[in-house]
């Protein structure tokens, strides 16, 4: 599994006009059949994995070249122009509650492409785990919307999915590829594009934050009560007068705590660490899957394991884009529909001839065949 890139996008509102979107599925069906054609399905996840073909891709189509909206309207086209049965790749997943179907979708694919069970459920823990990754592990203030899964026949997959910034009205997407490598959380991305980058984002899937990361299992498998005393409480200003003795000796007692950090854990939100305790994980990325592990846990363990055991984790934002047919909003400018349609038949017309030219080919080989026979 590698990540392969993040692009930074911002927020615009209204809707993909139904004259565009219908051809933008036509052109993205016509586009995709021809990168299959001639590479393979494979390739096509190589690409569709990488945000700077994709962004390329969104603009080809004709959509806002910047916008949030490149994402969600280019894979709502993708998703309506692939067939699984005729391309070999199935799309699970969307926007919003679409996106917590994924799970149903991949076991889905796995039935069409007769898959082994053990490999769907290797790429539903998967899904997981890239989302968890993005959302939880990487706190870049971008909390996931949309999550989509690409599948192939034979079982190589690729995610991209976004998250949206309420404060900054930016969108961030995310780029994977399922590949050979063993850790979701030693810096699984070969490369983060956008054009902001925070100046300070916990990255606890950096190869930075390993220690980090084992003493966070640790800090769970004891009885996580003790953490309680590492965290800001209510009555804070009480605890400042009361926390403390001078003796006879004027001998200053300091508390055996460290209230330093400026966050709390309510007791429902310690009652997950329990539940975690109860269970035991073996390492950080069953930790991270647990029910209700989510950043603000992941964040407390991390600080924690910085303040008590001087392991810091990585804070460095993980995080490195075209037009042909206008875009949906007149920028740069206005959607030639009358071009549209020559690239879509240009396209289909070129797939025609490589199938036709290929077709010719094999029947050349048989004669041949037939005359050395």
């Amino acid at each position: 599994m590698q990540r392969r890139g993040t692009t930074n996008l911002p927020l615009h509102g209204g809707h993909t006009p139904r004259w565009l979107f219908d051809r933008m599925t036509k052109l993205s069906g016509a586009i995709t059949e021809v990168v299959i054609d001639e590479y393979g399905p494979n390739e096509f996840l190589n690409r569709i994995s990488n945000p700077y073909w994709f962004q390329a891709f969104s603009c080809v189509l004709g959509f806002d070249w910047h916008s949030s909206g490149t994402t969600t309207t280019t894979l709502g086209a993708l998703k309506s122009s692939i067939d699984p049965e005729k391309h070999g790749i199935y799309i699970s997943g969307g926007k919003g509650s679409a996106s917590r179907k994924t799970p149903q979708g991949i076991v889905r694919a796995g039935e069409i492409f007769n898959l082994k069970s053990s490999h769907v459920d290797n790429m539903v823990n998967s899904s997981k785990l890239s989302a968890k990754v993005d959302n939880s592990c990487i706190q870049d203030g971008y909390t996931l919307y949309v999550h989509n899964f690409f599948i192939t026949e034979k079982g190589d997959w690729a995610v991209v999915q976004q998250g949206m910034n309420t404060e900054t009205k930016y969108a961030r997407r995310y780029h994977w590829m399922g590949e050979n490598v063993d850790s979701f959380l030693q810096d699984p991305h070969n490369g983060i594009s956008c054009d902001k980058k925070e100046k300070e984002a916990l990255n606890m899937a950096s190869k930075d934050s390993v220690e980090a990361q084992k003493i966070s299992v640790d800090l769970i498998n004891d009885n996580p009560n003790h953490l309680r005393d590492y965290f800001k409480r209510k009555d804070s200003n009480q605890l400042l007068l009361t926390d403390f003795s001078i003796s006879q000796e004027n001998t200053l007692t300091l508390p055996p705590h460290h209230q330093v950090l400026d966050m709390d854990l309510s007791d429902k939100e310690f009652q997950v660490l329990k539940n975690a305790w109860e269970i035991q994980p073996e390492n950080y990325e069953e930790l991270i899957l647990l029910n209700g592990i989510g950043p603000k846990k992941i964040r407390a363990l991390a600080l924690i394991s910085d303040l008590v055991f001087g392991e810091p984790a990585s804070w460095k934002d993980p995080v490195k884009y075209t037009f042909s047919h206008g875009g949906k909003d007149g920028f740069p400018y206005p959607v030639d529909r009358d071009v549209y349609d020559n690239s879509i038949a240009t396209v289909k017309d070129a797939l025609y001839q490589a199938k036709l030219d290929k077709y010719d080919k094999m029947k050349a080989l048989k004669r041949l065949d037939d005359f050395i026979s």
